[in-house]
Formats: structure tokens, sequence, C-alpha cells
């Protein structure tokens, strides 16, 4: 093997062991800092709560699934037709948390609809759909079009959500597909909860193992505070002062204790109810 194979092939093993590596910045697509605050626009997301409702149940290990596998027909087609209608909702003339509510339901219903249109998968890393040479997964493309604009799920995540409302409490409300990721919601946010509904969810992931795990060995934390450093803090000190506000009394002692993190984990397996 040539030393330009060899190095291709070094670089492909990194990223595929270490997504954290590619994990994108936050870029601020400026087309979508328009909003109106005088709005009482409501935006119907009642047939993405049918879905969840219908396919989303919490294991016995604590962390919520969905049933790709026993989606019927009827139900992809609505889903479909709720993307289909999300992509007509002139979003700029909405207010600042009705939009909040829109980007967030409109990256879990397409991170669903994916999942469904490649299934079975193990993972969601497996649907190499993404452009360029060492894409990696769904989210490089574009899957739909807002306002006239091509979007895709990187797009949604780190140059919508992430940059306009610059709060770690986004990481809790987009869920990849992975048994790793913050639960997928038991409802779709909607503007008048949505703050509410990422506090529900950051308190729930950050008191689970996946999310924060103190041992005597030290404190193994999700790899999202390592890939999103930033979000969180620029030190080990800022990640656990915000692990802390939303941890229960025992979990925060113990924080109190430990000043630094020792390992991160994630687990990139298909938040899938058929499989245990």
């Amino acid at each position: 093997m040539s030393r330009f194979l060899r190095l291709l092939a070094t670089i492909w093993m990194v990223l595929a062991i270490t997504p954290a590596l590619a994990a994108p910045r936050a870029e601020l697509w400026e087309r979508w800092l328009a909003e109106d605050s005088q709005s009482s626009q409501i935006i119907d997301h009642s047939a993405l709560d049918d879905l969840l409702g219908r396919y989303r149940s919490m294991g016995a290990d604590g962390i919520a699934r969905f049933d790709y596998g026993d989606v019927s027909t009827e139900d992809k087609q609505v889903l479909e037709g709720y993307l289909d209608r999300l992509q007509q909702v002139p979003v700029s003339s909405l207010a600042r948390a009705e939009q909040l509510a829109f980007w967030l339901n409109t990256y879990n219903a397409l991170t669903i609809l994916t999942v469904l249109r490649h299934y079975p998968v193990r993972s969601i890393r497996d649907i190499d759909i993404s452009p360029g040479l060492f894409a990696d997964g769904p989210w490089g493309k574009k899957l739909l079009t807002v306002e006239g604009q091509a979007i895709s799920l990187d797009d949604i995540e780190h140059r919508i959500l992430r940059p306009i409302w610059q709060s770690p409490l986004i990481h809790y409300g987009v869920n990849c597909a992975s048994l790793g990721c913050p639960d997928l919601p038991a409802r779709a946010f909607t503007g008048q909860t949505v703050t509410a509904q990422l506090e529900a969810a950051a308190r729930a992931f950050v008191n689970h193992p996946r999310g924060v795990e103190s041992t005597q060995e030290g404190l193994t934390v999700s790899s999202i505070y390592s890939w999103f450093r930033g979000d969180f803090g620029q030190d080990d000190r800022a990640v656990i002062s915000h692990l802390a506000g939303f941890a229960g009394a025992a979990l925060a002692a113990r924080l109190a204790r430990t000043p630094a993190v020792s390992d991160y984990a994630y687990d990139w397996s298909l938040n899938d109810a058929a499989r245990p």
C-alpha cells in the first residue's frame, strides 16, 4: 500500500472511531435571524405528537426507544405529510419561541423519517448519504426546503439552533437516533412549553449514567460535553458546573467533590425498540 493510501486509511479510521473530531462548529446562518415578536401564530405539531405516542417507549434501562420496524405505511405517510407542511411554514414570521419549537420538531421528525427510509440499520452513522469523501451519516445532505432554502440536519443544529439561541439546552432537544443521545421527547415541542421541556430533558439526561457517571474511578460524562465543549464552558470546571445545575442531590454532592472529567463515552447504536 502506498504512503498516500495508508494516510487515507488512517484518517478514515480516526474519523470512524472518533466522530468528535468532525463535530461541526456553530456558524450562524444569518438568513434565519428574522422573527416577529408580535406574532401569535402557533404551528400544529399534533402529527408528531401522535407518532411519538404510538411508537416511542421507555426501555428498562431508562433510555427512550422508537419502534422503527413497526411503523405502518400509513403512519410513515403521515410523517412525510407533516414534514411537507412544515416546509410551507413562513418561519421568519413566527415569534422566537415558536421558531425554536419548529426547528427542534423539524430536526427530530426528519431524523425519524431518515432512519425509516433506510431501515434496518444498526446505527444512524451507517446511513452514509452526506456529501464528501469522509462524510459520515446523513447529517450533511440537504433533505428539506424551507422558505426556498435547502436545509440539512447539520444546518438546523449548527447553523440555526446553536448560534441563534446560544444555549446548551439545545443539545438536550435534538435527538440523533442513538442510545447515547438525550432521549427522543415524549411529546412534540411547543412554543409555550419548549423551555420547560428542554430543562426537563437536561435533568433526565444528566441524571442518567449515559449522561454522567460518577464512581470511585472518576467522572465519566457523555462525549457530547467534549464534542461541543464551547457550548458548556471552556474547561472541566465549567462543564461540571453545568451538570451540577441539573443534577439530583446525590449526584450534585459528588460533582462538588470532583474537579475534573476522567473520561467520555457515547453509544452510537440505533435507539431501536426492536433491539435489547
